[in-house]
């Protein structure tokens, strides 16, 4: 039967090496135990609500209450294109309850995250 493949190599004068196996295993390297130090622990992701609310900032790592500014978002604009049709449709862009609340770091200005109803 013949190999497929490369053929075997030695330059010449050579020989190839013979085949090593150690007499003493190699001892597996285990790291000591203990907190690693090369990163810093995640911060969890919160759930924002509608109201400010106490929590780490991921960006500049304070403790901070975090802003809360109400935005319209697209339910906001649905909802008043519905009311178009019957009466007021700027009635939704006065309600807090009717658009998105995205809180922000005060410190750093940061993007946390929002709340939609």
């Amino acid at each position: 039967m013949e190999k497929r493949g490369l053929p075997e190599y030695s330059p010449p004068g050579i020989a190839p090496p013979p085949n090593y196996s150690p007499a003493v295993p190699i001892p597996e390297v285990v790291p000591p135990p203990g907190p690693s130090t090369s990163c810093p622990a995640p911060i969890p992701e919160p759930v924002f609500g509608p109201n400010p609310q106490r929590v780490t900032c991921p960006s500049c790592r304070s403790s901070i209450t975090t802003r809360v500014e109400a935005e319209s978002s697209t339910r906001t604009h649905i909802i008043a294109a519905l009311l178009c049709l019957v009466s007021c449709c700027c009635l939704p862009y006065l309600i807090d309850s009717c658009k998105n609340k995205n809180h922000y770091c005060p410190s750093c200005g940061a993007y946390l995250g929002a709340y939609t109803n």
